[in-house]
């Protein structure tokens, strides 16, 4: 749903381990403490199941996981939409073609941060996603000819720069190694992925115009689980007892962090809760510190706070923009008429 993971139209772009579900709410800032809580829970859930996709991605093929990641988060889900009563029009829509485009960018950005998860330690993972909101400038340039000024193509590029620190360490190894080594194909997979997120959202930005909330993370759900089924013929293993149940609750915590993070946009603007996001690197630290013996590396940090910066910068940026755009509309609303 994109991310979107600001004040602004559309939400700041998630990480790609969500899914890349992109939302566009209307969030009326009325309670900004509980949108907050609920945002740093979402990003612990996403967290943990990034890490339950690790425990168990030596063990089942990518397209396994892919399917109980996407299948299992329709409980939640469909849940959820039963009780807000939008099950029904959310399964409605008018732009089938566009939720496919959507779902096989999306799906495909699924597939690549799964790889990059059993390549790569989880906290280096999901610091190199957190370029997608910065290519999501980007593409929302080049493709929605949305207007980017220098600011925000300064951050854009320091961004870049930040991930190619992070990238540095694992590119040396290649270089040694064979870029066929793990390290390398997992930021290559890490890289894609984050290309594919930012993707999805500005697809996201599109579809919402016409269609609901509900629709958008409905057939991206129901496609991805579809597209990863597909890949029964490849083979699949057949889980044990517990790690189907394993499998289960990472597809449970991908949708119960989907509606956390749906909700929190809706009790304060986007602009206060996206940088909430950078919260899911705590997290990960810890998991990947607790679960996987897991430490960043000095070289990691520093691309990571680069990036981060960048992206909290864009953030900023936008909160700036919206407040001047909307002091105009005031005064032109103000003026006399004729004047």
């Amino acid at each position: 749903m994109p991310c979107t993971p600001s004040g602004r139209t559309p939400i700041f772009t998630a990480t790609l381990f969500h899914g890349s579900l992109g939302l566009l709410l209307p969030a009326p800032a009325v309670k900004p403490l509980l949108g907050i809580s609920l945002k740093v829970l979402s990003a612990l859930a996403f967290t943990m199941m990034s890490a339950g996709l690790k425990l168990v991605s030596d063990r089942y093929p990518t397209g396994e996981l892919v399917f109980f990641r996407s299948f299992c988060a329709l409980i939640p889900l469909l849940a959820w939409l039963g009780w807000q009563g939008d099950l029904i029009n959310s399964v409605r829509t008018r732009n089938l073609r566009g939720h496919i485009l959507r779902g096989i960018i999306g799906s495909t950005g699924m597939f690549a941060g799964f790889m990059a998860l059993s390549y790569l330690p989880l906290h280096d993972a999901i610091a190199i996603g957190y370029a997608a909101p910065l290519i999501t400038v980007a593409l929302a340039a080049l493709i929605l000819k949305e207007v980017v000024r220098a600011y925000r193509w300064t951050a854009v590029l320091i961004g870049l720069v930040g991930v190619l620190i992070m990238l540095s360490p694992h590119l040396t190894t290649s270089a040694k190694q064979g870029f066929g080594s793990g390290p390398a194909l997992g930021a290559a997979f890490a890289v894609l992925g984050a290309f594919c997120s930012a993707g999805a959202t500005i697809q996201v930005r599109r579809l919402i115009r016409e269609e609901k909330t509900g629709a958008v993370v409905l057939y991206f759900s129901l496609l991805s689980a579809a597209l990863g089924l597909a890949t029964i013929v490849l083979g699949w293993n057949w889980p044990t007892a517990t790690d189907l149940a394993l499998l289960v609750l990472i597809g449970i915590l991908g949708g119960i962090g989907q509606i956390l993070m749906t909700q929190s946009y809706r009790f304060a603007d986007t602009s206060i809760i996206a940088p909430f996001e950078y919260t899911t690197m705590i997290w990960a630290l810890v998991l990947g510190w607790f679960l996987f013996g897991d430490l960043p590396t000095p070289t990691v940090t520093l691309g990571g706070v680069i990036v981060a910066a960048a992206g909290l910068f864009v953030l900023w940026r936008e909160r700036q923009l919206g407040l001047e755009r909307a002091k105009e509309v005031e005064t032109t609303s103000q003026r006399p008429a004729g004047g």
